[in-house]
């Protein structure tokens, strides 16, 4: 078995959500918290970090936004997040928050797709929904705002009253919810795509697990039994990037958690994350986001 250095960006629980994305500050929440939470953007907005750093979540979320305008990351690709757009995103995948528009309003919710695991109910979220999916589009665009308003009113009023006996109608009122979006998403992509999109999405999976061991597209090629140059075809049939220009990204993304969220050295860090020369690595990273990993780390401080 293939020895794995886990990346460094968090995967939080709701339990941890309070410490990681507010500044001094705690929501109220029911009882619900951990396997369902729904919230008005309007009443937190004003108390998040922001940016918010790249993190992963163990829950399902939403967010939709009803004014305003939210800027959120899916995996390496950034959103925006304009007023009746839903943003989703599965359990699991890499997000960050860039910024929150001060007019912005909507509703924030999260869940656990365990909740579904009822008799009456029977779904698999990634796929009956594309908007779950680690390769689907996040953003599902409501030309019609008003009924999915008052859905999420339901649920908001459901989560609010707290009651245990009810909660099965939770679940019930999500499906609802979800199979409205559905029909409103984008077709499936055709099977060809699907499978460039399949092998992107595993290359993804693989730069967050094995960042620090392997180096180059070679190796991870290698390791996904693939040519390099199919890797480069999928990757940039999918996203149109390359498959160096992923790796590269995925490289300043860790480099960024390492210099905000940790004490260790830049030299260190070079050295992790590709075995870079420290002034090599200076050169990348600033080549990439303008401004050295020492003035990284002390902006962000």
């Amino acid at each position: 078995m293939e020895k794995r250095n886990a990346s460094h960006i968090p995967l939080l629980n709701p339990s941890e959500f309070d410490d990681y994305i507010f500044a001094d500050w705690k929501p109220s929440v029911s009882g619900f918290y951990d396997k369902f939470h729904i919230a008005r953007v309007e009443s937190y907005k004003n108390h998040l970090r922001i940016p918010l750093q790249p993190h992963r979540r163990s829950v399902y979320f939403f967010i939709f936004i009803t004014k305003g305008v939210a800027v959120r990351s899916k995996g390496l690709n950034f959103y925006e997040v304009q007023s009746n757009h839903f943003f989703c995103l599965p359990a699991n995948e890499i997000t960050s928050l860039e910024s929150v528009d001060e007019d912005t309003e909507g509703f924030y919710c999260h869940f656990l797709p365990e909740i579904f695991n009822q008799p009456f109910i029977k779904t698999d979220m990634a796929k009956d929904f594309p908007f779950f999916q680690f390769t689907g589009e996040p953003l599902v665009k409501v030309k019609e705002p008003e009924r999915i308003v008052r859905l999420l009113e339901i649920l908001e009023k459901e989560y609010q009253n707290n009651d245990d006996e009810r909660f099965d109608l939770i679940p019930m009122y999500l499906m609802t919810l979800f199979s409205e979006l559905k029909h409103l998403s984008q077709p499936t992509q055709q099977n060809t795509k699907n499978a460039a999109a399949f092998i992107t999405q595993r290359y993804k999976n693989a730069l967050s697990e094995f960042i620090y061991e392997k180096k180059s597209v070679q190796e991870f090629s290698e390791y996904l039994s693939v040519s390099p140059n199919h890797l480069h075809k999928c990757v940039k049939a999918t996203i149109g990037k390359s498959a160096h220009e992923l790796l590269e990204d995925m490289r300043i993304l860790e480099a960024k958690v390492l210099l905000k969220q940790t004490t260790i050295s830049i030299g260190e860090i070079a050295f992790k994350l590709g075995r870079f020369d420290p002034s090599d690595f200076s050169r990348f990273f600033k080549s990439k986001t303008n401004l050295t990993p020492r003035q990284y780390r002390q902006f962000e401080n």
